[in-house]
């Protein structure tokens, strides 16, 4: 397919228009036709492994989440349907829920013995709910009968503790619109929502589950589901109640996007991309945004346009399982070959008319670009550090947690480190963890392990965890420009325990890593080191610095900086910090003052 003309002065930081959208939504949805089973009801794309779920489930996944693409592409243009998606998926639908549970070359997996099928129901009934004049209204008695006899148990108790109450939500919108079980599918919606209610922490933020987990989950599924329905229900008293909390959400979230488009790795499911961008344009679509529609488009097309120009498909136009290009040590056990197609969701803004503004108002810089800002996240206990010169973002985790499925000694490398960048790691087993603060025991490194915050404020968070029974360590980050000051406050380690602080682990031509002694380490920086990052295969290097413990309670401080920036300035010359007890007194490079005390 040939490449729509840019248009600079449309949008003169991306070049992209809603004509580019359509094509690569078109390019992915062509791209994946050669693997439909007989009857298109899987798509069964290759892939390293299969997902925990097996590869009946995967196959059911492939054609789920490229449906809800299809969807989106053709809701969009009012049902104009020009490469005959909607009738591809059509045929699959009636396919694959004509004997579910058999083994034929189409049928469907029963929820009943793949759970994973719960999953792929939501994006089946969303499709169908988009899709509805053109698809739904025109299947016959039969096949309408058995779609919903598939989607019915979706609407019982969700068997996962956190964003899968949502799926049920989102089938039971879809049945009700139908006219199916309504008082079934009414009940499921309250049920669901109620849930959910209890992680809300206030500020636009959830935590998926009991467990303090803060990633993109927020805006790709906490956010997205109930904003979504509300929308599509034309429910006042949901969207009044659940709009405010997405534009809340997005006043952070924004912040989280690099000047080159790029959003945070942290967290997990990264695999799905660039459906980062399916809350901002939630927020234009349901005017819950304290976005302009320029800055929205900018958002969402540099994020498409980053993923696309480096190499997220492959030679095939498929995507793969990974960031850039494949990277398996991104990837979760539950993920398979289709599972990068919940990227689908950062289509939404096809939803939008091709007159909306978000489509015609010209593009307009991202927080990024515009000034330096250091922004704290109180709910979850993050600070964000963003700097106009290079466009580079970084996020201080003092309280994002989450339970691993890896043996208990290890640490997940999407929650556990200190800090994250748009530009960097995080490094993998066997390598050393960039960004940690470790005693060495026996050898090792200790883990962080839960990190239970102890506080934001302007410019700082803080939090605390238990490397080892019996001694506690108070961490704190405080942030300006492009500077870090890292504090860790170490209590009843033995006399003479090890220490050990590393920095931003960094590829030879990206940006530069600074890591600077200050109190409690030895005079000087060593360089680990490491291999391969989701940002490209190795070698990295990464900064660190050693120390010991004195006494029943051992400071540690040091200067870091991650810039783009051209031959930086040391960063010792960017703060001058003074220790008087517990308590940091920090002076920084343009006179300003900041002043923390430690536990």
């Amino acid at each position: 397919m040939p490449t729509p003309p840019e248009n600079r002065e449309l949008s003169p930081y991306t070049g992209w228009t809603r004509a580019h959208w359509e094509a690569a939504a078109d390019r992915l949805l062509l791209a994946v036709r050669p693997h439909a089973s007989p009857g298109r009801a899987l798509i069964d794309l290759p892939g390293p492994r299969p997902s925990w779920s097996g590869a009946r489930s995967d196959g059911l996944e492939g054609w789920a989440r490229t449906f809800l693409l299809a969807a989106l592409r053709t809701a969009g243009s009012r049902g104009d349907d020009p490469h005959g998606h909607l009738d591809r998926y059509a045929e699959g639908l009636a396919a694959g829920t004509a004997t579910p549970g058999h083994a034929d070359p189409d049928s469907w997996p029963l929820m009943a013995d793949t759970r994973q099928a719960i999953v792929e129901s939501a994006s089946v009934a969303l499709g169908l709910r988009l899709t509805r004049p053109w698809l739904w209204d025109r299947l016959d008695d039969r096949t309408r009968q058995r779609v919903a006899a598939w989607l019915l148990p979706a609407l019982g108790p969700s068997p996962v503790d956190n964003n899968w109450w949502l799926f049920g939500l989102t089938v039971a919108g879809f049945l009700q619109d139908a006219g199916i079980e309504t008082d079934r599918a009414a009940a499921t919606i309250d049920r669901s929502l109620a849930r959910v209610e209890d992680w809300y922490l206030g500020d636009g933020w959830y935590s998926d589950g009991d467990n303090r987990a803060f990633d993109h989950y927020n805006a790709w599924a906490l956010h997205f589901y109930p904003v979504l329905h509300a929308h599509l229900a034309d429910d006042p008293k949901l969207l009044d109640h659940y709009g405010p909390r997405l534009r809340a959400h997005l006043d952070d979230y924004v912040h989280l996007f690099d000047a080159s488009g790029a959003p945070l790795p942290y967290g997990r499911s990264l695999i799905y991309r660039f459906a980062a961008a399916a809350a901002p344009w939630l927020g234009a679509l349901t005017g819950h945004t304290p976005l302009t529609p320029g800055a929205t488009r900018r958002l969402a097309s540099g994020t498409l346009r980053y993923f696309l120009d480096r190499g997220a498909t492959d030679e095939h136009g498929l995507l793969t399982l990974g960031w850039h290009g494949p990277y398996p040590p991104l990837v979760q056990d539950y993920s398979g070959p289709g599972s990068p197609y919940w990227a689908s969701k950062g289509f939404l803004g096809l939803l939008l008319p091709a007159g909306h503004p978000a489509w015609t108002d010209p593009e307009e810089p991202l927080p990024a670009e515009r000034a330096d800002t250091v922004r704290p996240v109180a709910p979850a206990g993050l600070l964000v550090q963003t700097t106009a010169a290079d466009g580079l973002v970084r996020l201080h985790n003092h309280g994002t947690n989450h339970v691993h499925s890896a043996e208990a000694d290890e640490d997940d490398p999407g929650y556990a480190r200190h800090a994250y960048s748009t530009r960097t790691g995080p490094t993998t087993a066997p390598d050393p963890a960039d960004n940690h603060f470790a005693l060495i025991a026996d050898g090792r490194a200790t883990r962080r392990g839960p990190a239970t915050p102890t506080g934001t404020g302007p410019g700082w968070a803080a939090s605390s965890h238990h490397p080892l029974p019996g001694v506690r360590v108070h961490s704190a980050t405080l942030a300006h420009g492009r500077a870090e000051v890292r504090a860790h406050l170490v209590l009843g380690a033995p006399e003479g325990t090890p220490v050990r602080q590393t920095g931003w682990a960094t590829h030879a031509g990206g940006p530069v890593s600074q890591l600077h002694p200050v109190l409690g380490y030895g005079p000087e920086a060593a360089e680990l080191p490491t291999g391969a990052t989701l940002q490209g295969p190795g070698p990295t290097r990464t900064p660190a610095l050693h120390g010991v413990t004195h006494g029943p309670e051992s400071l540690f401080v040091a200067l870091a900086s991650l810039t783009g920036e051209p031959a930086p300035a040391p960063v010792s010359d960017l703060a001058d910090v003074r220790v008087a007890g517990r308590t940091l007194h920090v002076t920084w490079h343009d006179g300003t003052a900041t002043r923390l005390p430690l536990a």
